[in-house]
């Protein structure tokens, strides 16, 4: 049997939300050993100028407890 954490990270990236979705799971994968899944909780966009200049996630992270 196997117990699981979730952790609260953000993200971002100039390209899209999904890349900062992408952005954010590699990240955790390199800390969080057996990242299992993610939830993207919320959403938001930093405009400078009228113009949308980065997509920011903030997402739970879930991955498995070592034995």
């Amino acid at each position: 049997m196997s117990v699981a954490k979730v952790t609260e990270i953000s993200a971002s990236s100039e390209k899209s939300f999904e890349d900062a979705v992408r952005v954010g799971v590699s990240r955790a994968n390199k800390t969080l050993d057996k990242v299992q899944g993610a939830w993207v909780n919320e959403m938001k966009v930093d405009v400078d100028d009228g113009e949308v200049v980065a997509y920011r996630v903030n997402m739970k992270v879930t991955f498995v407890l070592k034995d």
